[in-house]
């Protein structure tokens, strides 16, 4: 019993490891999304988007709403992993707990 618990605890700490690592990519898109918009919204100078090896020009107003789409798309994921990141948090602690109690026995 105690050994299935360790594995699942070990499969639960893998788990959270994997969020963070998700978490710390998608919060780094994040910050650069919200640079992008910000240079974009204040700049009066034509704007470019790069797809694939080309750059091309773009529409002001629609990079504007791609970025904001973008943000909140990560934005959404972000809050996703923090439910599921918490959800492990507290399983890991159950089963952690439970190991520390039969120890003890």
């Amino acid at each position: 019993m105690d050994q299935a618990k360790l594995q699942q605890m070990q499969l639960l700490e893998q788990n959270l490891q994997s969020i963070y690592m998700q978490k710390q990519g998608f919060q780094m898109e994040a910050s650069e999304t919200i640079a992008a918009l910000e240079e974009v919204e204040k700049t009066t100078e034509p704007v470019y988007k790069i797809i694939g090896q080309l750059m091309i020009r773009s529409d002001k107003e629609k990079t504007i709403d791609d970025l904001n789409n973008k943000k909140k798309l990560i934005e959404t994921r972000l809050a996703a992993m923090n439910k599921q990141e918490a959800s492990f948090a507290k399983e890991l602690k159950v089963l952690r707990d439970e190991l520390i109690n039969s120890q003890k026995k």
